[in-house]
């Protein structure tokens, strides 16, 4: 069970800003991988009790890669384009949420994929009345997620797998598992923006799966 609330209010909006103001990143080189850029956008709960919570999509099964996948709205920089840019374009592009630069609060580990990407979380506030709406050619559902889902006891789970030597970890959000590499980025927005721990991501591997 969970125990935590977290209110959508300027507090929390200042507290995050604090916490990602205080951490130091780590920037990596691409060597080859490709740079991408997702927005993980504190938003208000569905519930209508106040209480804070996240974006997360599911991917439509069609698309060429990780197709049906749990995501944080995101995807690939456009040339010449900065990281938080590319976060804030891919928001408006995938749930028609369309916000200004001074919603960025700050920004996370860059994340490096089995699948070639190296991606770089954008933690957003996503203001009053933030109203969502799935681009049909890439997202299939939007899902509201509360923080305090993140706070449970049985969650993140670390794991081996025969084909690495790093742990690969899971999230259980709701009835459902998580993977990474969201999984990897939304736990490190929890620990880092939503409590101030400085956790590193960067070496927790993928399931197999996901490494296509």
């Amino acid at each position: 069970m969970t125990t935590a609330t977290y209110h959508y209010h300027d507090d929390l909006r200042a507290r995050i800003a604090a916490n990602l103001a205080g951490f130091t990143p780590k920037r990596r080189e691409a060597d080859g991988l490709r740079r991408a850029a997702v927005a993980v956008t504190v938003v208000e709960g569905e519930a209508g009790d106040g209480q804070a919570a996240f974006v997360l999509t599911r991917r439509v099964a069609r698309l060429s890669s990780h197709a049906g996948q749990w995501a944080l709205p995101g995807g690939r920089l456009d040339g010449g384009e900065t990281i938080e840019g590319a976060a804030l374009r891919e928001l408006d592009e995938e749930v028609g949420l369309r916000l200004e630069p001074d919603a960025v609060l700050g920004v996370l580990d860059d994340y490096p994929t089995r699948s070639g990407y190296l991606i770089t979380p954008v933690v957003v506030w996503g203001g009053l009345d933030a109203r969502l709406a799935a681009n049909p050619s890439e997202v299939a559902s939007i899902h509201i997620i509360p923080l305090a889902e993140l706070d449970r006891p049985d969650s993140p789970d670390f794991y081996r797998i025969e084909e690495s030597e790093r742990w690969v970890i899971r999230l259980f959000i709701g009835d459902d598992d998580v993977h990474a590499p969201t999984a990897a980025l939304v736990h490190q927005f929890h620990e880092v923006a939503v409590h101030g721990r400085h956790t590193r991501v960067h070496e927790l591997d993928q399931p197999v799966w996901a490494w296509r």
